[in-house]
């Protein structure tokens, strides 16, 4: 198997972030919270560049073994149906939550599908910031 994810002709190609300076540059852009993941967003102004996916997963989160199992279920779902959703010149870096590790694989596929797709909702603004 090659280091990138396809899924068909058309569709778009995966490809990984592997070097720490590529995953602080993520840290900029924008972030997607939730109850199994961190999903971090820089749209590189790229249109022509595959979009490209890297994977966190901190010692907090358990033994190595664990964090294995994490990172292989994260890799699993954006192979199966998250890959087709990331946008082309966007780097996707996904932080793991403990969570992730019990909760149902179809759970994690339709959440991570849903925060790639969809931008976090606009929080209130505050007091001082508000329109007439």
């Amino acid at each position: 198997m090659s280091g990138h994810m396809t899924s068909g002709k058309d569709k778009t190609t995966v490809g990984r972030l592997k070097s720490r300076p590529q995953f602080l540059a993520v840290r900029a852009g924008e972030s997607r919270k939730g109850p199994l993941f961190l999903l971090e967003v820089l749209d590189r102004k790229d249109l022509d560049g595959d979009a490209r996916v890297g994977f966190t997963v901190t010692k907090k989160h358990g033994n190595a073994v664990e964090r294995n199992r994490m990172r292989r279920r994260l890799k699993e779902a954006v192979r199966l149906s998250a890959g087709f959703a990331m946008k082309p010149g966007h780097d996707y870096v996904i932080v793991a939550r403990r969570d992730l590790l019990h909760a149902p694989f179809d759970t994690l596929t339709r959440a991570l599908c849903d925060r790639i797709e969809n931008k976090p909702k606009q929080k209130r603004p505050s007091a001082g910031s508000r329109k007439p």
